[in-house]
């Protein structure tokens, strides 16, 4: 260092090692901070996910139930989930909505129902397809609406929707219209459980090296782990807050409760928020805030393929948060609505924060990394005195971070394969740990995206889609 620079340093020594000091201390207060909301929610989750009890079933002949499947170039999947439907539901009507696919979709759709009186399409096309699933869902609810006999008692209709590679279980509208489900007439909406149906999948990447496979199996081991642990821990949660969230696959939802949506002004015959990235999730939130209950069923669910590359998932999450970070303007009505209990107003704006608390950890860690260099060249006596009081901390919560990820490892083990070994599902638990940081670069990549105004919406390829060499991995308008 030249001597002038280093003469200026020792000069206001005293005010560098200050700053640096304070800034350091904030720094590690605001991952404190982090890391105790992250812990606090984690045993509310653990909590509900340990003490939930399975409901007797209802009685689905109760209700008219019409499944809707928002469908965009999908023709890998449609012909078995279809299949699939009509035999845990045989009553049910399936709409399917062709949103302008570019392949055979609307073909198999029109072939099933040739057969089958039940399957109807809902037929879109450009420029007012490809905008967003919550448009498609939006053209589905207005022509079930018109082909209902007048006096329908649209209280009794429930809408499932299902992707177009889900399959129900067996038994799931039994559990659906449960007496603490669809059986409450103030309930407006039902999520039941998701899981991965390739999870035990032992090529997912056939013709691949065993590397590929290793590291696709671990990718969809952790998503069906992620959707069958934690986040049901989290809705768990969330049904005794209040807050429940509806998901994309596998929601229920009351004909009547999607009416008070539209009777509002300027959403006539349009229940879905529109070009939302998370219409699923904001949906939710729109019947909440109209007064209706939410609930989650564990007892039942729907399987779907988890993505087993990693550019396609980074793809599809990448999209998730960003619709997660366009919920924050929902802030201001949730926290003022007399339908939202404190505990459910607070778990709210715990998952509204959550990418932004990621995006703000990118940013903080290389600055506290900076201030650390700085000060070991600069003042090498005091950061290390520094570092030796305050880095076991950091260190502490870094290791303690691991610890609830482990027990979702444990507890899925237990729940799904009671015949492994502890051991293995310890180690799931660690890579789901580190699986977990994905969201830090999710985050950052969505937090970009909505700086540079792109709001698109991306569709994921199925992994049997055949993708040709330089084409994108999903297809966005």
């Amino acid at each position: 260092m030249p001597d002038a620079l280093r003469e200026f340093f020792d000069l206001r020594r005293d005010t560098f090692v200050w700053i640096g000091g304070v800034v350091s201390l904030a720094l590690l207060a605001y991952m404190l901070l982090v890391f105790g909301r992250f812990l606090l929610y984690w045993a509310g989750s653990r909590h509900a996910f340990r003490h939930s009890r399975p409901a007797e079933p209802g009685d689905p002949a109760a209700f008219a139930w019409h499944l809707v499947i928002p469908c965009r170039d999908e023709e890998t999947v449609i012909t078995q989930t279809l299949a699939g439907l009509r035999a845990v539901a045989p009553a049910a009507h399936l709409w399917v909505i062709d949103d302008d696919s570019e392949d055979a979709t609307r073909a198999l759709v029109l072939a099933a129902a040739e057969h089958d009186g039940r399957v109807h399409l809902v037929q879109r096309r450009r420029p007012h397809a490809r905008i967003g699933k919550g448009a498609a869902l939006n053209a589905a609810y207005r022509e079930i609406s018109a082909w209902l006999p007048p006096g329908t008692d649209r209280s009794r209709v429930v809408l499932g929707v299902v992707d177009a590679d889900g399959r129900l279980d067996p038994g799931t509208l039994e559990q659906v219209c449960n007496e603490h489900a669809m059986g409450r007439s103030d309930t407006g909406a039902v999520q039941i459980g998701v899981r991965m149906r390739n999870a035990d999948d032992e090529r997912p990447l056939p013709g691949r090296g065993r590397a590929a496979n290793a590291l696709a199996r671990a990718l969809v081991r952790m998503q069906d782990i992620e959707f069958r642990a934690n986040n049901a821990g989290m809705q768990l949660l969330r049904r005794r807050t209040g807050s429940v969230g509806l998901g994309g696959n596998g929601q229920f939802v009351r004909l009547t409760a999607l009416d008070t949506l539209t009777a509002e002004e300027g959403r006539e015959g349009r229940p879905w928020p529109e070009r939302a990235l998370l219409e699923d999730y904001e949906s939710g939130l729109d019947l909440r805030l109209a007064g209706w209950r939410l609930t989650h069923v564990t007892d039942a669910g729907v399987s779907q393929e988890a993505l087993v590359s990693w550019r396609r998932f980074l793809t599809q999450r990448t999209r998730w948060a960003q619709g997660n970070m366009q919920c924050l303007r929902y802030t201001g009505r949730v926290l003022r609505s007399p339908h939202y209990r404190p505990a459910g107003k607070a778990e709210v704006l715990y998952t509204f924060l959550q990418p932004v608390v990621c995006v703000l950890l990118v940013v903080l860690t290389p600055l506290s990394l900076a201030i650390t260099g700085a000060g070991l060249v600069l003042f090498p006596e005091e950061t290390a005195d520094f570092q030796l009081r305050y880095g076991p901390w950091m260190a502490l919560v870094f290791v303690l971070a691991t610890l609830p990820m482990v027990f979702w490892g444990l507890a899925y083990r237990r729940l799904v394969h009671p015949g492994r070994r502890r051991l293995t599902g310890l180690l799931w638990g660690v890579l789901l740990w580190l699986y977990a940081y994905h969201l830090f670069v999710v985050a950052t990549r969505a937090a970009v995206r909505l700086l540079l105004g792109r709001n698109g919406w991306a569709k994921t390829r199925r992994n049997a889609e055949k993708v040709t060499l330089g084409a994108p991995t999903a297809l966005e308008s």
